[in-house]
Parts: structure tokens; sequence; C-alpha cells
């Protein structure tokens, strides 16, 4: 039986239904959704609620219902008072995935406000906001006045929820985590886009994963979890786009903390190795189409131009350090990046045999890298900031046995020999070079998602 506006709702009902596979309503997710916020509802209830959920899914309605609940669930950021389209971009989590520092100042320099609202080590998946904390000093915990402020001075901030700021997905985002129940397209979609909705967003770019690293490593799962996002999002009223890309390995070269800031310093400086390019590519058309969809790009191809030029002439570079500095972090330390990174533990992880790099298991390899000291088994533990993996070696690449294949850095000596197995059974190296995978495979617009949705069975 649905309940109308005037009936008493109990938790333990909304539980049973869900468990016995009935879709809520609008306003019995309301009635969640307050009670999550406010503290009201028993997180053993809320966690019972959101195993079912991921049992059973959630309706296209049910997310949207949960999504806007969510959204309302606090305080929003009016960006409006800034004088330019307000973009963000969005990534579902990998390993080595750190757009984020590059497509923030890209798309700030070519004159789009970029507020980033982002969040923290979630299962085998580093954080951003764990990444930005390795810089000394930057402040990730801001006001909303002072988020307007560093946009409104440097295009773009990266920051986390404030404790107003859809405080119902901060007790639900670390809920997920500790519960099993983070791959699931309805509660991804509503976590990501409440956030992204509460901050006023003009319009929005997806990176949806698919792959072993991906949360969804099914790629008809990513698809429909694309597709979700954009309808959700653009019947919201924000103009959203969902790229679907490459997961099947980590994403440039580092994986951990401080190391992912450096390489993205790195390639913002000019430095441009091998190991490096999906990553600058990717960025450059994440950044070009939140450029043309903030309305600075006739086009997502012109919009990537504009973004490769202000890579190559540092003013992407400029807007970053401007932005940390303004955050309250220490620029002195992008002086010597290595000379910074002072891990407790190193091991250079040699190829055990010769052959080529066929296929990883990317999730096993995030689980290294968080077993090193770089990721969080609880929330609200520490991190190290300086410890992850650089490798040294892409898929597809050759290798002699006793070359270099990875470098591990750890909190302790102790923390070192686990995640070297782990690799080792990540890794297939065959005589034969793997099939070439797209970096970007498909991207939805409201259009295709709303067909694909029509079609999809679920």
């Amino acid at each position: 039986m649905l309940a109308n506006d005037n009936a008493r709702l109990h938790t333990v009902d909304l539980i049973r239904k869900k468990r016995d596979g009935e879709a809520l309503n609008a306003h019995e997710m309301e009635f969640l959704v307050a009670g999550a916020a406010n503290e009201s509802i028993p997180l053993e209830q809320l966690s019972a609620w959101l195993m079912a959920a991921w049992l059973n899914g959630l309706t296209l309605d049910e997310t949207r219902a949960l999504t806007l609940a969510m959204r309302d669930s606090g305080e929003k950021f009016d960006p409006s008072r800034l004088g330019k389209k307000a973009v963000d971009k969005h990534s579902t989590g990998g390993v080595g995935d750190k757009t984020s520092f590059l497509v923030a100042p890209l798309a700030a320099a070519c004159g789009v406000a970029v507020p980033m609202i982002s969040g923290r080590a979630l299962g085998h998946t580093g954080g951003t906001l764990d990444k930005l904390e390795a810089i000394p000093g930057y402040r990730t915990a801001l006001t909303l006045k002072e988020f307007e402020a560093v946009i409104d001075s440097c295009g773009a901030s990266i920051v986390s929820q404030t404790p107003a700021l859809v405080p119902a997905d901060r007790v639900l985002y670390a809920l997920r985590d500790r519960t099993g129940t983070v791959e699931s397209p309805g509660l991804i979609c509503a976590s990501i886009l409440s956030k992204k909705l509460a901050a006023g967003l003009d319009a929005l770019v997806l990176d949806v994963k698919t792959g072993s690293g991906a949360f969804l490593r099914r790629r008809e799962d990513a698809e429909y979890l694309a597709a979700l996002m954009v309808t959700t999002a653009e019947a919201a009223g924000t103009r959203t786009v969902a790229l679907l890309t490459d997961m099947g390995q980590p994403l440039g070269r580092t994986a951990g903390n401080w190391i992912e800031v450096a390489e993205c310093v790195e390639l913002m400086r000019g430095d441009s190795p091998s190991t490096s390019e999906e990553l600058r590519e990717l960025s450059l058309r994440l950044a070009g189409w939140m450029i043309h969809l903030g309305g600075k790009a006739d086009t997502a191809e012109t919009g990537y131009e504009a973004a490769a030029e202000a890579l190559s002439d540092g003013s992407a570079l400029r807007v970053f350090l401007k932005m940390v500095r303004a955050q309250g972090g220490d620029v002195a330390v992008f002086d010597d990046l290595k000379g910074f990174h002072k891990p407790g533990a190193t091991r250079v992880l040699e190829a055990w045999q010769s052959g080529l790099l066929a296929e990883w298991d990317v999730t096993a390899l995030g689980w290294a890298v968080q077993r090193l000291g770089a990721g969080r088994e609880k929330a609200g533990e520490p991190v190290d900031p300086h410890a992850g993996i650089e490798f040294h070696v892409k898929r597809g690449d050759r290798m002699e046995k006793g070359q270099p294949f990875a470098t591990l850095y750890a909190t302790g000596p102790g923390l070192l020999d686990e995640p070297a197995e782990l690799i080792r059974k990540a890794t297939i190296i065959a005589e034969h070079p793997p099939e070439a995978v797209p970096l970007v495979s498909h991207i939805f617009a409201r259009e295709n998602a709303e067909a694909y949705l029509r079609d999809a069975v679920r």
C-alpha cells in the first residue's frame, strides 16, 4: 500500500517494502532522506534499506525522487553571482583517476566557473580530497561563502561537502562503503547528482568508467548508469553529457595521493611522458566538453583545442597554483616534486617474466594502493599522503624479466609484501598483444540517453 502525504511513516515498513521488491514513492523517499540527514533513523535501519535497494534495484522514478530529496536535504550553492556558466566534471571512480586536477584549471582558464565538490576514497578507488590534502595546508572544508570567493578569484575551487550541503549523502555515502552497497546504479546516481545539483550547476560532464577497475565492470551496467545520470540531471534542468571511458588500466602512471598531484603538475608544466598520455588526452576531452557546455566554445572539439592551448601556454598551471594558494596550500612544495615525496618505505618491483602486459585486474591494483597506506579501511581513518604505486609499464608494453615494473611507496616496510603479491596476481603477461581498447567508447547526451533507457530491460 502506498503511503499518502498525511500517513505516518515507519522506517521498518519501508525496509520491508523495498526488501519485497516494491517501489517507494517520493514522499517515502523524502522521509528516508530526512531521517538520514537529521540522524533520526538509526544507521542499522539505513544500512538495511541500502542493502534492500542494492539487491532489488531502484526504478527510474525512485532514483529521481532519491536524488532530488538528497539535493534538497541541506543548503545549496548559488553560482549565479559569478557572472559565468558553472560547469563541473565528475568521475565514477577508478585507479589513478586524477583528471580533476587538470580539467578544473583547464576549464577555468578558458572562462568557465568550476565549483567542484568532491569526495574521499571509496572502496578500491582513491579520493580527490585525500590527494589534495597531501599538499600541506590545503583546505578542502570551506564555507559556501569561502567557496564562492575562491571561484570568483581563481575560476575554480575543489572542496568537500560542507556539513550543511547534502547532509543525507554524507551519511549514506559512508554507509555504502562499509556495507558492500557501493555498486548500485540508482544509489551511485543519487549520490553523485545530489551533490552536483546542490552546487547550482548550469552543466555537468560525467566520466563513467568501465572495465576491470570500475565499480560497474560490465559495459551494459556502465552504459545504464551513464544514461540514468544524464536523464536524471537533465530532468532537473542541468545540461549533462556522459563519456564512457576505459578503466582497464590505471589512468596515467601513478596511483596514490601526492604522486597523483605531482603527475598532473608535471603535465601542466609541459612534461608529457608516454605513460601519462591517456591521462592528458582524457583530461583534454573532458575539459573540451566543459568549455563547450559553459558557452566558451561552439563544439566540444573547439573546446578541446582551447583546453590544449591552456595546457601548453601555462595558463592552466597558473589557475591551479592560484587555487591551491587561495585554499591555504603551500605552493612551495611544487618547486621540488620529488624532494617533497618522502615515503616511509620504497620497493622496486621487477618484472618476474618476459612478455607483453596483456591484462590487469585494476580493482586488485586499487586494493594494493590502499594497503600500502594510501587508502582507508574504515571511515575517518587517516591516509598516508606519500603511499602509492608508480607504474613503469602500460598495457601492451613488452617487458624483459628483471626490468622495473612498478615502484611501491608504503607507510612502512611491513606494508610492502601484500601489495607486491596483489600486483603479481592482478597481472597477465602473454606473448600476444591485447586487443586495443578505445579511451572513450561512447558519449551519452539527453536524446540518446532517453532512448537507451526506453529500450533497457531492468
